[in-house]
């Protein structure tokens, strides 16, 4: 089946795109530089996301499958203009991808369009499945927003998948890097009150649940992409400082966060105990459960 995705070239696209193609499907790759997609695995291909909707069109007539990654980063200082391109991005992505499948003679039988947990809000010590509504504040509003622009392709697609991604953990790119920085100059330590629950998720369980997602019909609507085990941010913090061997006691206060990074500290300081209610009951086998094996595996630090 060729299943085409949009945003393939960022740190989880590609790790999709690997696993799209190592699971045989034809994955071409929608970007506006083909250069960025290199090298790209067996099975798959990148073409010209281009200035008008040609290729759009041409990829996603007979497309088995459509993955939107697409979207500007949200790891920025949220100014007004920041907020309006955060926004504005998603939304067009979506409206093009509307467009092409609407002139698709054969079109795809399922779309799936990356969300985040951010949809919840700051929900302090509530459980949140598949099933909770939308929280408050500029992120839950966004991708609020994102999944109904998603949403307006049902008429058109059988089966929309919402992806909502939690903190991904991986090697080379993700939050982990920014959070690895302190730890190594012996500044480690939980951000904020410590408190707030962290939906973390292994880079390798968000390819595979958006895999499953293609491939299994009985998926549609939101699926939480979290590892099973949410661990409050204390917890995140001293565990990483024993993989590292390193101290994990000097926190960042809530004030010096909101200093440096506006509101966009609201997305390390709110709280979302998120579980993965929906793939746990399909039977999804997440590879890395344990947030201390997940790190020790990426870093590289057996126990």
């Amino acid at each position: 089946m060729r299943v085409v995705v949009t945003g393939g070239t960022g740190f989880l696209g590609k790790a999709l795109v690997a696993r799209l193609a190592s699971a045989g499907h034809e994955t071409v790759v929608l970007t506006r530089d083909p250069g960025r997609a290199a090298p790209l695995p067996a099975g798959a291909r990148a073409e010209a996301w281009g200035g008008g909707a040609t290729a759009w069109e041409r990829l996603v007539d007979g497309a088995g499958a459509l993955v939107n990654l697409a979207g500007e980063p949200v790891a920025q200082r949220w100014t007004a203009e920041a907020k309006e391109r955060i926004v504005a991005s998603r939304l067009e992505a979506a409206a093009r991808l509307r467009a092409a499948v609407e002139r698709a003679t054969v079109r795809p039988a399922v779309l799936v369009n990356a969300s985040a947990v951010g949809f919840y809000g700051d929900r302090g010590d509530e459980e949140l499945t598949e099933e909770s509504p939308a929280g408050k504040g500029f992120l839950a509003e966004t991708t609020r927003r994102w999944e109904e622009a998603a949403e307006s392709l049902a008429p058109l697609v059988p089966r929309i998948v919402r992806l909502r991604i939690g903190v991904v953990l991986g090697e080379g790119g993700g939050a982990l890097p920014k959070m690895l920085l302190p730890f190594r100059f012996g500044a480690g330590g939980p951000l904020g009150s410590g408190r707030q629950w962290v939906p973390w998720v292994h880079l390798d369980d968000v390819s595979g649940l958006a895999l499953l997602a293609v491939d299994d019909p009985r998926i549609r609507g939101p699926l939480n992409a979290v590892a099973p085990n949410p661990v409050r941010m204390a917890e995140l913090a001293r565990t990483l400082g024993r993989v590292l061997h390193r101290p994990a006691f000097a926190p960042a206060p809530a004030f010096v966060l909101k200093a440096v990074l506006g509101e966009m500290a609201t997305a390390v300081l709110d709280s979302a105990r998120v579980v993965p209610a929906k793939a746990q009951a399909l039977g999804y086998g997440f590879r890395h459960p344990d947030l201390e094996e997940a790190l020790r595996r990426i870093l590289g630090r057996p126990g």
